[in-house]
């Protein structure tokens, strides 16, 4: 079974996500802040992360960063509703496998996530 850490600071972004992921299957473990998201992607090792941008004590390209440092490999998918092109091509050039726009539909991620397997 495939690991997705699920980071966001919306504990009801954080369910929502959890019930399309667990319902197609995959084990979730939940962030609601990017130093959890780091210390949590060192225990877990999961197959992919879910993170969000725009959280209040990390900002999601820092998570981002810190993840691809701790894991070159590391498969990341950014939901944000933040929609500017600018910071989707940031995002993407850091090593995101993809941005999703918030509310994210599950059909999306779980398209992204075939897409790219581990």
């Amino acid at each position: 079974m495939h690991k997705v850490l699920v980071v966001d600071d919306s504990a009801f972004t954080r369910r929502m996500m959890r019930q399309h992921l667990e319902t197609s299957g995959f084990d979730v473990v939940e962030a609601e802040s990017g130093p959890e998201a780091i210390e949590l992607y060192g225990q877990n090792q999961p197959n992919v992360v879910t993170l969000d941008i725009v959280m209040p004590d990390m900002e999601g390209e820092e998570v981002l960063q810190r993840l691809k440092e701790l894991d070159a490999g590391a498969r990341v998918v950014v939901c944000s509703s933040n929609v500017q092109t600018a910071k989707q091509q940031e995002v993407l050039d850091l090593g995101a496998l993809a941005f999703l726009t918030k509310p994210v539909r599950a059909e999306d991620l779980l398209k992204v996530l075939a897409e790219n397997p581990t």
